[in-house]
């Protein structure tokens, strides 16, 4: 995800579902995506809609256009409302307003939650203060979520298939070859078997004002898998948003030692599924 840059066209339904209020573009992904924070205008009331159900308070639109590489990485918001609301019995995440679709794209609409991301202006200025943030919510996060009752997984055979598929229809990920793909079915033994964020990159963990975790968001691929899947990418992000030298922070505050065999793994299974 990226935030985005310049003019950004806001798809008819998000305007409709703002009702008037201010839309502020929030995120972009590689696939078309966009992500909006509609926040109410003072003394406006309601007008239906989500701001019918929010009131005065901010929520987000996540937008996703129907196009062939999204059902390929089968990109699903109704399926993502789903885990979504799965998760919201054992711990933070946004609470689902509304999920819709057309012909053309689809759409979740989640309540704010009030606190910032982890790559917020305020945590880029303080990296070590994010990166303790992140693992201690991803611990937490593990530790609430029973494995036992979650209906999703996101296995290294289900992410493989993705890749394949991909490839298949053209569209493979820099670096995929049969080669690449025997050194993934190379997997190493489960570490620990949780029910993993699925994308647990640093702007996903949400922050309070104290600096401790607040939330997670985009639980889109939520499911069973070992432990390392989301700890891998968590530090990988690390890298991207505030630099190099934080990652050993993350793992103090989940309570690990850093494995450097299944960390190579999943950052590879990451870069090309």
């Amino acid at each position: 995800m990226t935030i985005p840059s310049g003019e950004v066209l806001v798809p008819d339904v998000v305007r409709e579902l703002a009702g008037g209020s201010r839309v502020v573009p929030a995120w972009s992904n590689q696939l078309g995506g966009l992500t909006f924070r509609i926040e109410p205008v003072a003394g406006q009331l309601p007008d239906g809609g989500a701001r019918a159900e929010t009131g005065q308070r901010a929520f987000f639109v996540k937008w996703a256009p129907r196009t062939e590489r999204a059902a390929i990485e089968r990109v699903d918001l109704a399926d993502e409302a789903a885990r979504m609301q799965w998760a919201a019995a054992y711990t933070r995440v946004p609470q689902v307003l509304e999920v819709g679709a057309d012909e053309d794209s689809e759409w979740l609409v989640t309540e704010a939650i009030e606190a910032r991301s982890a790559v917020d202006p305020r945590w880029l200025a303080e990296p070590e203060t994010a990166a303790r943030a992140i693992g201690a919510g991803l611990r937490a996060l593990h530790d609430a979520l029973p494995v036992d009752e979650c209906p999703w997984t996101w296995s290294i055979a289900d992410r493989i298939a993705v890749a394949e598929d991909l490839a298949a229809q053209g569209h493979p990920a820099e670096g995929w070859s049969a080669e690449t793909r025997d050194r993934l079915l190379d997997a190493p033994d489960h570490d620990r078997l949780v029910v993993c964020h699925g994308d647990a990159c640093a702007p996903n963990t949400l922050l309070a004002d104290d600096g401790a975790w607040a939330g997670h968001v985009d639980l889109g691929s939520l499911g069973i898998a070992d432990r390392w899947a989301d700890l891998s990418i968590a530090t990988y992000s690390l890298g991207w948003n505030y630099g190099p030298g934080y990652d050993h922070l993350v793992y103090e505050a989940y309570g690990i030692d850093e494995d450097p065999d299944r960390v190579a793994y999943y950052r590879l299974l990451w870069d090309l599924g």
